[in-house]
């Protein structure tokens, strides 16, 4: 006999957001590479479905130079039109100009804090994250609150507290898998 996987029911019947559930989502990141590919990501996710973007991650990579934060701090202003041009992303021009400048910013966190990721934690309780099986999912926290301001404050953009707490479910830093789901 074999066991019944369960899943959090946003998790749906798509596979691609089946995979990303699976693999990826309230799995512990620490590596600044892979967090800055997130604020990408979730950037460009404001006022977009996740799946918009995951159906795009691929785009995303080759656009912004396999998410690689110093080319992507370097990008000109022939790179923006580059980018405007390219079918495989959100084509706004703001969040594009934001996802260099972000990338600018993040650098100068990696300097100030020795990585992005410190920064992140520096946050959280006990520089640990926290597992949330209340099946209660927040769209925000006080947590998320408090870095968006922060990071606001530095000059980050399209990274309010509902897509900073995106992006800590994405990385880890948060769990909010379902108590009944097998992937938490």
């Amino acid at each position: 006999m074999t066991k019944q996987l369960h899943r959090c029911r946003w998790a749906g019947t798509d596979e691609l957001y089946i995979k990303y559930h699976d693999e990826e989502w309230g799995k512990e990141v620490h590596d600044d590479h892979t967090l800055f590919e997130f604020l990408i990501l979730e950037s460009a996710q404001a006022g977009l479905s996740w799946i918009t973007i995951l159906r795009r991650r691929e785009g995303y990579r080759n656009a912004f130079a396999n998410f690689d934060v110093k080319k992507v701090a370097a990008f000109t202003d022939a790179d923006v039109e580059r980018l405007m041009q390219d079918a495989g992303i959100i084509r706004n021009r703001l969040k594009i100009l934001a996802a260099i400048s972000n990338a600018k910013l993040f650098i100068g966190l990696q300097k100030e804090f020795g990585s992005f990721d410190k920064y992140l934690y520096s946050f959280m309780p006990d520089g640990k994250p926290i597992n949330n099986h209340s099946g209660l999912t927040p769209a925000s926290t006080p947590i998320s609150d408090t870095i968006s301001k922060d990071m606001k404050k530095r000059g980050f953009k399209f990274f309010g507290t509902t897509i900073c707490y995106a992006h800590m479910q994405a990385t880890g830093m948060v769990n909010d898998h379902v108590p009944e789901c097998s992937f938490k």
